[in-house]
């Protein structure tokens, strides 16, 4: 299946994927480039056919403005492994678990002392209205540990680079739907990524995979090789 037909269905949409479960962990069982083994999947499918990049594969090479933590942040351009999700502060529903997420994972990596060893990008998709103000308002109500300096929000400058990036780029998809009474919404892809220090994406969980335990296992995994 071609990535960018794979973009095109409705499927894409969906929570429930099984694209990040886990496999047996193995010294990159048959790529050189990550650590973990290839993850189970139920389908036949490989990571060449996943709309977003998956097991084995280097994430795009995009910089984007942290406007919080100030400066940019590029995805290449990394030393440690980082955790990042796809997300917009209106959210009601699978944003709050994605961001609750990453957030257990910070205050175990603090807990355990390895807050320098791990990165946490959550990217917004919604810049018209996740403006600096409104992503400190999201990391003050999910307690996110500003002193533990491993957690930025990104932003892209505005709706035609949300897309550009998160969509094109990182096969992340989401569709703007008009509320009658309140704001807009939108229907999107549910995802984190594990990406190790080089760049290449170790596990992308879907739906119910993204567990704290499990993720925290496979960092481990990840930072002590």
């Amino acid at each position: 299946m071609n990535r960018r037909r794979f973009l095109a269905s409705g499927a894409a949409l969906g929570v429930g994927a099984t694209a990040g479960c886990l496999g047996t962990l193995g010294i990159g069982d048959q790529n050189q480039n990550v650590v973990l083994g290839a993850p189970d999947r139920t389908a036949d499918v490989s990571s060449e056919d996943l709309p977003y990049p998956a097991w084995g594969q280097r994430v795009p090479d995009v910089t984007l403005p942290a406007p919080v933590s100030g400066g940019t942040v590029s995805f290449r351009d990394v030393d440690r492994p980082v955790l990042a999700t796809f997300i917009f502060t209106n959210c009601m529903t699978a944003c709050p678990v994605l961001l609750s997420t990453l957030r257990e994972v910070q205050v175990h990596s603090v807990q355990e002392g390895y807050a320098d060893d791990v990165a946490f990008h959550p990217v917004t998709f919604d810049p018209a209205r996740d403006d600096e103000a409104a992503l400190r308002a999201e990391r003050d109500q999910f307690n996110v540990d500003t002193d533990a300096g491993n957690w930025a929000f990104l932003r892209p400058e505005d709706e035609a680079r949300a897309k550009a990036v998160v969509t094109d780029q990182f096969g992340v998809t989401f569709q703007k739907q008009e509320v009658e009474e309140g704001p807009y919404m939108f229907i999107h892809l549910s995802l984190i990524l594990l990406v190790n220090a080089d760049g290449y994406v170790e596990r992308a969980y879907r739906g119910q995979e993204t567990d704290e335990g499990r993720i925290i296992d496979d960092l481990r995994t990840v930072r002590n090789a």
